[in-house]
């Protein structure tokens, strides 16, 4: 992929300046904060979605596709792969929807709940989650843009930011990147 041609200067560092110039100090660093996560999502995105083109998958069919292998039976209900996905139901069917027409997964009726459908990944949604995870792990995941401890630093701090968020509570035990200190 190739990268596109540095700017001269930092947007989002002039964006911060014309916040404090127009009175807003107080909240210009929140801005930048969250300017600089859009626009680094935009970064990782654009650098998954050419990783993952050979393959004709988006990245939230590929998500679908590896929760589903990673399971022991190859098959979890609609709703436990949309809490787990942390993507609402009707994404989730859309996206089992485009993976059945491709023949990567199938829709099961649950063994022991007749109102659940399960999503089963099929051999050929096997193989290409293997060869997708394959291009990923080498063209984005193995460099992800920052030195171990950095990235490491920047787990902590995204880890903080989600668990303040309410994004995950994992009640007294402790979670990987969180540090406990707030």
């Amino acid at each position: 992929m190739s990268r596109p041609r540095p700017l001269p200067l930092d947007p989002i560092e002039e964006a911060h300046r014309q916040w404090v110039g127009h009175g807003w100090d107080a909240v210009a660093d929140g801005m930048a904060a969250v300017t600089s996560l859009v626009r680094a999502q935009q970064i990782v995105m654009a650098r998954v979605d050419e990783a993952l083109k050979p393959t004709g998958l988006t990245f939230s069919r590929y998500e679908l596709l590896a929760l589903l292998s990673f399971s022991k039976t190859g098959a979890l209900p609609m709703a436990k792969a949309s809490a787990r996905l942390q993507v609402h139901p009707t994404s989730v069917t859309n996206t089992v929807d485009r993976l059945e027409a491709a023949q990567l997964v199938r829709r099961v009726p649950h063994p022991s709940d007749r109102r659940a459908t399960l999503i089963e990944i099929t051999e050929a949604g096997r193989e290409l989650v293997a060869a997708a995870t394959e291009q990923l792990n080498a063209k984005v995941f193995a460099q992800p843009g920052l030195a171990p401890d950095r990235l490491h630093t920047l787990l902590q701090l995204l880890a903080e930011f989600r668990h303040a968020a309410g994004d995950f509570d994992t009640g007294d035990a402790q979670a990987r990147w969180v540090t406990g200190e707030h």
